[in-house]
């Protein structure tokens, strides 16, 4: 009986769960809550948005700026080699994720919105707006600044400043704002169901899932093709040794506890298994395929349905820089990066409130395919640089304790 406690209690402590009960009994209670109670739901979770868009370019700037310092003892060319691996496998898979929404918008029903009367908005708003000038962007060009001026001026203050920030952005994200998330998707499903929204997104979006998973498998089984240079017996093997990882991954939804795994995984995998030491914990937090097709795939076809319209192209050029490049600033656990790109989302897809809140409630439901499809991915992504690094002049030869992978 007390391990059944423990295991409930457990459970309740998954964000997941915390957000499906609050639902629920939300949806339970909502035709006989006053349209007042409704309205001051939606209000909080707007000040929360707003308060996340304020601090999102500074963010932005304090974990590029960290990033590029946690670089400095690295050899500079091994360094520049992996950033621009990084970028080009995660724009790879959003531009990926943009041929699949082409592929299966036109499978799906269009939504129709609902023809609501009823004017819901929010009780109050901050007296202030946001500078145009104050914006993603911007911040990833103020830590692209402040990274390389700390690493070229060996500034300590700087360095300490960087550092201190950072622990200080991330604290607030995950300790403040992660724990905020079911309140904050409450708001945003409020505004939904006095919209009548609700049954359009039980309606429509279900069937997302299947095509999702599907297009997902596809891409991680290429990368383990591509990483074993199509033998079969070599991509089953390579994908059976990072299973455990992914596993870890799915169950505790978080990517860096899983990191000890995934290095262990990914090093069977390699010619030279101590590699993986040195490319696993510098891609962690960065390269992350599953959240990129996943939320991409997901931000197109909603995007489709509420404006009738694919994104065009020049849209979905600057998205994809503007998302790929925020990935470098983001944390790979439960409500760190969705709240840096909600923003991004709003400002550069023109989401609505209504089409967070749908975004946000796949996040919170996919958290672990998400989370443990970035870890796969990660380690597939792992032998493929090597092959790269190793191809290039300037890498080292190998040693002679390298064999090659079918030989392990």
């Amino acid at each position: 009986m007390q391990e059944i406690l423990l295991k409930v209690q457990r459970g309740m402590q998954q964000r997941g769960i915390q957000v499906l009960l609050l639902l629920s009994a939300y949806l339970l209670l909502a035709p006989y809550l006053p349209a007042a109670l409704h309205q001051a739901l939606y209000t909080i979770s707007v000040f929360i948005k707003d308060l996340l868009v304020w601090m999102l370019p500074l963010t932005v700037g304090l974990f590029i700026a960290h990033t590029i310092c946690s670089f400095e003892e690295r050899a500079p060319f091994f360094v520049l080699a992996l950033i621009l691996f990084e970028g080009l496998s995660n724009l790879s898979s959003v531009w990926y994720a943009y041929g699949a929404g082409h592929m299966a918008v036109d499978f799906l029903p269009a939504i129709s919105l609902p023809a609501s009367t009823e004017d819901f908005s929010a009780l109050w708003r901050l007296p202030f707006s946001k500078p145009v000038w104050w914006s993603a962007d911007k911040g990833t060009l103020l830590g692209l600044f402040l990274g390389f001026l700390a690493i070229f001026t060996k500034t300590t203050l700087l360095k300490q400043v960087i550092e201190r920030g950072k622990e200080k952005a991330q604290w607030m994200l995950t300790k403040i704002f992660s724990r905020l998330i079911p309140l904050f998707v409450l708001g945003f499903v409020a505004r939904m169901y006095k919209t009548e929204m609700l049954q359009h997104v039980f309606q429509h979006y279900a069937v997302l899932l299947f095509w999702l998973l599907g297009f997902l498998a596809v891409y991680i089984t290429f990368l383990f093709l591509l990483g074993s240079d199509g033998s079969l017996k070599g991509l089953l093997r390579n994908i059976k040794n990072l299973l455990p990882a992914g596993g870890i991954a799915f169950s505790s939804g978080c990517s860096l506890s899983t990191m000890p795994w995934t290095i262990h995984g990914a090093s069977k995998n390699l010619k030279n298994p101590d590699f993986a030491k040195a490319v696993i914990p510098a891609t962690t937090n960065i390269q992350q395929i599953g959240d990129c097709i996943i939320n991409t795939f997901l931000c197109f076809l909603i995007y489709k349905h509420f404006y009738g319209i694919n994104p065009d192209l020049n849209t979905w050029v600057t998205f994809s820089f503007v998302f790929v490049l925020a990935r470098f600033a983001t944390a790979a656990v439960l409500g760190g990066a969705i709240f840096i790109m909600l923003p991004i989302y709003e400002n550069y897809l023109s989401f609505t409130p209504e089409m967070i809140a749908i975004i946000l409630a796949f996040n919170v439901v996919l958290d672990p395919i998400v989370t443990s499809s970035n870890v796969i991915a990660n380690g597939a992504l792992c032998r493929i640089f090597e092959k790269v690094w190793l191809a290039l002049p300037v890498s080292a030869k190998p040693s002679r304790d390298e064999k090659p992978v079918d030989e392990q």
